[in-house]
């Protein structure tokens, strides 16, 4: 039988939280209760040879790095992917390809920066020529299963290549009490469903050796339970209720696994799409722009042992190196000649206490009339190389915006006309990435018809298509 904990009284979750701010739930508490052994740097790279492994990708939807307790922000948000990450390796500077779902996760897929992949609009589909992971994990032998909620990743645009099951979860009726302003919150269900259906997965494959894909919506459709929403009732607050109540449902899915025995056996992977703005830039949502509160997410690994202290990894890292990481580490074989690049070197580098060499770039495209397919691309583009990111849009050229990030997190202060000459280099390296459209499988992207009733449920996640 399932268990059915996702109802928590608000008495439980005070003391949760309470629990969560005096450390218990951190790694202190994770060295005395966590099930998995210790390890160490070197058994990371052990991994490869490990025929036991299980890989887990939990892809929370519309979550910006800085409001995770893990990457320092003040509230309590998520102590259980704190946990995650102070027992495992995070990257600190994480940077996703596009701040639109459909592009980002292409993108991530693929291995591939957008204008590579072609993914780029409303009506483009990932190509049947592409191998993706999912493809190379099936090829080895895993049971592969993907259950998601976002309809802009449905099989009709070519996400659900390489699943043996690929599916939306039955949604329940389960009360939605905490206040919520977002006008187009119709998504029907919540990620407790998801989280059910995952439960029937392991039931199902959990002696096999397996991959499990969870892309959770609650974060982005700004949902939490009444005893979740214990930050406020404005916009902001809403937003960080429904991350404590995604890392709630996430807890309960770690503690599944534990009373199967998979922890010690499983590689999970902790990403997002992109991120949420909350007016800086005079804007709010996302999929309008590529500045940094939209394009930077986290990316956490926790490992079948746990490490003490947990990993950092300083150095920039993209959402198009995470797939070339986890089948490197698992032992399998390569993506296609993909953009991104594995990270195990920099995570050793960094476990070992040496510098990483080379300053890596990273890069982030949206089409700025991606939902008017009528209409002109009108890409934007941002440039990331230490301490710069440029963001440069060709809807208006003669105005790009250069930001010191060391001393301007924000990117408050255009310092483009103070910098001219490294403003027109990053400029020149903005629009060489738009013009490197080669790919693998050559050819674009394909543009598919989406019925009336697909267009309705993506316009009722807030997006304004044609």
């Amino acid at each position: 039988m399932i268990r059915e904990p996702f109802r928590t009284t608000r008495m439980a979750q005070r003391l949760y939280l309470l629990f969560a701010l005096v450390g218990v739930l951190g790694a202190c508490d994770a060295e005395r209760s966590d099930p998995r052994p210790s390890g160490t740097i070197d058994d990371v790279l052990a991994l490869s040879e490990r025929e036991d492994l299980n890989v887990l990708f939990i892809l929370v939807d519309t979550l910006r790095a800085d409001h995770l307790s893990a990457y320092g922000y003040e509230r309590p948000t998520s102590p259980r992917i704190q946990a995650l990450a102070e027992t495992g390796i995070r990257f600190e500077n994480h940077v996703s390809q596009s701040s639109w779902t459909k592009c980002s996760m292409a993108s991530m897929w693929t291995g591939l920066y957008p204008p590579r992949n072609g993914v780029l609009r409303s009506n483009h589909a990932v190509s049947q020529e592409a191998v993706l992971p999912a493809e190379i994990f099936r090829e080895a032998g895993f049971r592969t299963a993907g259950i998601w909620r976002n309809g802009w990743i449905a099989s009709n645009f070519g996400f659900g290549q390489g699943f043996e099951t690929y599916t939306q979860p039955r949604p329940s009726k389960l009360d939605r009490k905490a206040p919520n302003r977002r006008p187009n919150l119709m998504l029907a269900g919540s990620d407790s469903d998801l989280i059910r259906s995952a439960f029937r997965f392991l039931r199902a494959y959990g002696e096999e050796r397996w991959f499990l894909y969870l892309h959770m919506m609650d974060v982005h459709q700004y949902v939490s339970s009444e005893e979740e929403a214990i930050f406020g009732t404005d916009y902001l607050d809403i937003y960080d209720n429904s991350i404590l109540w995604t890392d709630t449902l996430i807890g309960h899915l770690l503690d599944e696994l534990d009373r199967r025995g998979l922890r010690d056996r499983t590689l999970i992977v902790f990403a997002s799409d992109h991120g949420e703005a909350f007016g800086e830039h005079s804007g709010e949502g996302h999929a309008r722009n590529v500045y940094g509160e939209v394009t930077e997410t986290p990316l956490i690994l926790s490992l079948p042992f746990w490490l003490e202290p947990g990993l950092v990894v300083e150095s920039r890292s993209e959402n198009v190196d995470l797939w070339p990481t986890v089948l490197d580490l698992a032992g399998l074989s390569p993506m296609d000649d993909p953009d991104g690049r594995s990270l195990v070197s920099e995570i050793m580098a960094h476990g070992r206490g040496e510098q990483p060499v080379g300053d890596a770039l990273a890069f982030a495209v949206l089409d700025q009339n991606w939902g008017q397919i009528t209409q002109d691309p009108g890409p934007q583009v941002a440039v990331n190389r230490d301490p710069w990111r440029l963001v440069y849009s060709s809807l208006s050229p003669k105005t790009p915006e250069l930001f010191n990030k060391v001393e301007d997190p924000m990117e408050s202060q255009n310092l483009a006309k103070e910098h001219p000459e490294l403003t027109e280099e990053l400029v020149k390296m903005a629009r060489e990435h738009l013009e490197r459209t080669e790919s693998p499988w050559g050819g674009e992207a394909p543009a598919i018809e989406m019925d009336a009733l697909q267009v309705e449920q993506l316009r009722a996640l807030g997006y304004g298509i044609e």
